[in-house]
């Protein structure tokens, strides 16, 4: 055996020696024992799946990797031992409860002797349908992103070239307007497609535990760190980090990362070794950052930096009849999801929603078309399947009515609901509770805590309520 095969077997002779190996590859792999339970994983199955592998080591495999191959033929499920390599296309189910297909390869795994030793999963996730335009004008963009308008054109054009490089790029936008769709296109069109897309919500963690979830920690570096965390950004090692509202990044964070987009060079809290991450850069903001940095709250070296390459998405009230497009687009997606079959909207309601300016962008649209195809029984929808805050004069008769009396406070709203309910209850309870759930849903633009908190409710109740009435599921 020549020093460099002895080398590698060593590296493989244990479990850490062996998900050091695995973390270098870029898609998902698992390691798993006679029995389908798991050994180890490496990053990118983490980055995928959110699963931890310190969490799952143990653990069957179905439940590290909630996908629908695991209950519908996997052999190893089945107790099988022996079989030939399978690749299957399925649907996984990460942590944030997000659904994407996915390719999974399953191989059985032999010792010296010839006896079964346990099996090794890969997992790649596929494109999402719409994929890339085929061409210029052609009415579906990257990433499902909907629009023929120039200045959406434009930004179809710049993405192919913009994903070949791996300078930083700031997306800017209204909220609503799907930076993150766009990032995630952005990172599928790029030669890091293989590796893991990781997202982090600047505004979502509060300053403390900010810091930690970026670049990980080592045990007892603070108080409650009970063991090695490896942080986002070393996640991210061989793809994309996606950092969104970005504006929301304390001042001292913004000094860290300044440094590790100079030298790529993570330090984890409490740790002096540091760690060379390939990752490249994309944030996202609907601030206006150079207000920000006017004012003081926002690092200029920082922007500088960040600002190599800009992708502006605009409001949908500047994009002319890409609103009619996205609405088709929906209309077609929640048909296909509720097995219904709605051709079309009715003139009026064309008009009413072509007149609409959309605050809330692409987003309330979709809340909008949701909405109206879960409360549609024909094959039209009619100003009455709308959400009654579109209406000029909503009235009880209205669907929807429910929270339009309210000025968006949870008194108001709970008052509205409950008189929108009483006129509603000769329809049934079961409709009603659920024309009022999507009803606040579409106000607060599909944020389930703060529409639980318009309703009055506690957000495990909202989210039970959701769950049993299959909206957002």
């Amino acid at each position: 055996m020549n020093s460099g095969l002895k080398a590698i077997c060593g590296l493989l002779s244990n479990t850490s020696g062996l998900a050091a190996f695995l973390d270098e590859l870029p898609l998902g792999v698992a390691v798993l024992d006679p029995r389908g339970r798991v050994v180890t994983l490496n990053r990118a199955y983490e980055s995928l799946t959110g699963a931890d592998r310190r969490d799952m080591a143990g653990i069957a495999c179905m439940h590290a990797l909630r996908c629908s191959y695991c209950v519908s033929g996997c052999p190893v499920q089945a107790g099988r031992t022996r079989f030939r390599p399978r690749t299957r296309d399925a649907d996984l189910i990460n942590r944030d409860r997000i659904q994407f297909p996915v390719r999974l390869t399953l191989a059985p795994l032999f010792g010296a002797d010839g006896a079964p030793v346990g099996f090794v999963e890969t997992v790649e996730r596929l494109e999402d349908a719409g994929g890339a335009a085929e061409s210029a004008g052609h009415a579906y963009g990257f990433g499902g992103i909907v629009g023929k308008s120039p200045a959406m054109e434009r930004i179809f054009r710049m993405v192919p070239s913009v994903a070949q490089t791996d300078s930083s790029v700031l997306i800017t936008g209204e909220t609503g307007t799907g930076k993150d769709l766009l990032a995630e296109a952005v990172h599928k069109a790029s030669d890091r497609a293989r590796g893991p897309f990781v997202k982090v919500n600047c505004g979502a963690l509060p300053d403390t535990l900010l810091e930690s979830e970026l670049f990980g920690h080592v045990k007892g570096a603070f108080t409650g760190a009970e063991r090695n965390k490896q942080g986002r950004v070393r996640l991210a090692h061989g793809g994309t980090l996606f950092l969104t509202e970005i504006g929301d990044l304390p001042l001292k964070l913004q000094v860290k990362l300044l440094s590790f987009l100079d030298d790529k060079i993570i330090h984890p809290l409490g740790s002096d070794a540091g760690f060379a991450a390939d990752v490249r850069v994309i944030v996202a903001t609907h601030r206006d950052l150079e207000g920000m940095v006017r004012l003081g709250t926002f690092r200029q070296d920082l922007m500088f930096r960040l600002n190599v390459i800009r992708l502006r998405l605009p409001p949908l009230r500047e994009r002319g009849r890409d609103a009619a497009l996205i609405r088709g687009h929906f209309l077609r997606e929640f048909c296909e999801r509720f097995q219904k079959d709605i051709r079309s909207f009715s003139d009026a309601a064309g008009k009413l929603l072509a007149a609409y300016p959309y605050p809330g962008n692409v987003r309330e649209l979709r809340n909008i078309v949701e909405y109206a195809a879960n409360f549609c029984t024909g094959k039209t929808i009619h100003v009455h399947h709308l959400p009654a805050y579109l209406v000029e004069a909503p009235s009880v008769e209205a669907p929807g009515a429910l929270l339009a009396a309210g000025d968006g406070t949870d008194e108001d709203g709970v008052a509205a609901s409950a008189a929108a309910m009483a006129a509603l209850a000769d329809k049934g309870w079961e409709a009603a509770e659920k024309r009022m759930i999507m009803e606040a849903l579409v106000r607060t633009g599909g944020r389930r805590g703060r529409a639980a908190e318009l309703l009055g409710w506690g957000r495990s109740t909202m989210w039970r309520k959701c769950k049993r009435h299959n909206i957002g599921t």
